[in-house]
């Protein structure tokens, strides 16, 4: 997905259809107020519908965001740049994440909207109920709420600076992710996983090129 020219405003056309065009979009907060009632009540079914305990709850939870990070790692290496052969799998492509490399700071395609997402949740929560029976009303929600810290450190990655100096090398990570190669750091809201596949940048090494980070990032409004 290397484009010749990385666009600083606008955004992709990705369906010719308005109406198929507005449900590629939303805003981080649609996102959150959708999912903390969803994830808010499977808890409640696993405390009281199924009686597990507190700790068990919590443990549980934890284990899904962790498990979360592992599947934002896979889903971004090897999903999300997939190298498309056809031209329908290269639309496919492009329409899932190449117009985000494309637009890296379209606000409104920072998160999965909406219809695509709960699509997706569905059918991994299924999947999840089909292995780990009644654990699911735990883990999923552990796993949801992942998706949401990522999603929103995503969406702070391309609009601010870091906010805490240790936060920096995350930062970098995702930037040279855009701008230096796309086959390296794949970690979003965790670089664990670019360390133990060797996919993280050595930052020590890297050139920090502040024009480029500054080009991906969002002006201060006035």
């Amino acid at each position: 997905m290397e484009f010749e020219k990385i666009h600083n405003k606008g955004q992709a056309r990705l369906f010719k259809n308005d109406f198929l065009e507005m449900l590629t979009k939303t805003h981080p907060l649609v996102i959150w107020g959708m999912y903390i009632p969803i994830l808010s009540y499977i808890i409640y079914l696993a405390a009281e519908r199924y009686d597990y305990s507190t700790t068990r709850i919590v443990l549980t939870f934890f284990a899904g965001m962790f498990f979360w990070s592992f599947f934002e790692y896979i889903a971004h290496r090897f999903l999300f740049h997939w190298t498309a052969r056809s031209e329908r799998a290269k639309k496919f492509v492009y329409t899932l994440h190449g117009n985000h490399h494309h637009y890296p700071r379209d606000r409104q395609r920072l998160f999965m909207p909406p219809v695509p997402s709960l699509i997706i949740s569905s059918a991994l929560f299924g999947l999840m109920y089909l292995v780990m029976g009644t654990n699911v009303f735990m883990f999923f929600p552990g796993f949801l709420f992942g998706y949401l810290m990522y999603g929103t450190m995503h969406y702070a990655i391309h609009a601010w600076n870091p906010p805490f100096k240790w936060m920096k090398p995350l930062w970098r990570n995702h930037h040279l992710h855009h701008y230096k190669n796309e086959h390296n750091g794949y970690g979003v809201s965790s670089t664990i996983w670019d360390h133990v596949f060797g996919t993280m940048f050595d930052l020590k090494r890297e050139k920090e090129d502040k024009e480029k980070v500054k080009e991906l990032m969002f002006e201060k409004k006035k």
